[in-house]
């Protein structure tokens, strides 16, 4: 046998088991729960061909729907606007070459090793109208109790702090690394001509890191898109005071396991999904751009 055709053999020999791996809890899912959108389906009982009737419905006849999807569209800006603006910043700092810089780097990316669920658990605390921590140290300055959690906005924003404070280095991660490959000339040549170093950071680095802030972009997207440990732990499964912060994911939840409407939460998902397909072909794009631009 030639020896190029044996080295392919024995390469698919070696990829099949991940390729069998991917087809059982990928592959098989993603086509039984797109089966399971034009069924209704309540787990007890045989599932009944509806057709389009979901995607009908979620469109059309649920309220819940829009609500879910403004909630979500303000929690995605409220959560992607800061973290890259607050990520520059953070990475800006710790690319500076000063005594201790690696410690400072180690307390900025320690949120990368607790869960969400503990962040959400602790912050929980924090928020607590009548004994949290926030609450507390407001007190100090005579500013009254402030319901966090309770109130639809402020339940909201809230959400959108400790969103911000999980995701942010994360994306100084990717944003520091790609600041670390910017040429030390390019700099050098500003400073010569009187440049400062915000003029610096805005004119030079920016420009020149801006394929992995696309990505820091389109990464916090589907994350906030999908986001459900945060909101079910600090604001409950029912979508928070109000329906305030009654996202699409919380909604999946309540359609699958709440109403047991598998049909249903199936059709959403494949939405939800699109719409993650969508953002991460533009961020392809965008890239690909990026690199013949360079």
């Amino acid at each position: 046998m030639n020896p190029t055709r044996r080295r392919a053999r024995a390469g698919r020999w070696f990829i099949a088991p991940n390729l069998a791996a991917v087809a059982v809890f990928m592959a098989f899912p993603l086509a039984f729960s797109l089966y399971m959108s034009f069924q209704r389906w309540d787990l007890f009982t045989p599932p009944t061909f509806v057709g389009a009737t979901n995607y009908r419905d979620l469109f059309t006849g649920d309220p819940l729907f829009g609500i879910a999807v403004r909630n979500t569209t303000v929690f995605t800006l409220g959560t992607v606007v800061p973290t890259v603006l607050v990520s520059l910043a953070v990475a800006g700092l710790l690319n500076r070459k000063i005594k201790g810089i690696g410690l400072f780097r180690a307390i900025a990316f320690l949120p990368l090793a607790v869960s969400s669920v503990v962040i959400a658990v602790v912050w929980q605390f924090v928020f607590n109208t009548d004994s949290g921590l926030l609450n507390i140290m407001l007190s100090w300055f005579g500013i009254a109790p402030v319901p966090w959690l309770t109130e639809p906005h402020w339940a909201m924003a809230s959400l959108c702090l400790v969103s911000v404070w999980k995701s942010v280095p994360f994306a100084t991660v990717i944003l520091l690394a790609a600041m670390q490959g910017v040429p030390d000339s390019l700099h050098e040549a500003a400073r010569i001509d009187g440049a400062g170093e915000v003029r610096r950071f805005v004119s030079i680095t920016v420009p020149m890191i801006r394929g992995a802030v696309w990505f820091v972009v389109v990464i916090s997207v589907i994350n906030a898109f999908q986001a459900f440990d945060l909101v079910y732990v600090l604001t409950g499964s029912s979508g928070g005071p109000e329906t305030g912060t009654y996202v699409l994911a919380i909604m999946l939840f309540q359609q699958a396991f709440a109403f047991l409407d598998f049909g249903y939460a199936s059709a959403l998902a494949w939405v939800m999904f699109a719409v993650l397909l969508v953002l991460t072909v533009v961020q392809l794009r965008l890239s690909r751009r990026n690199a013949v631009d360079q």
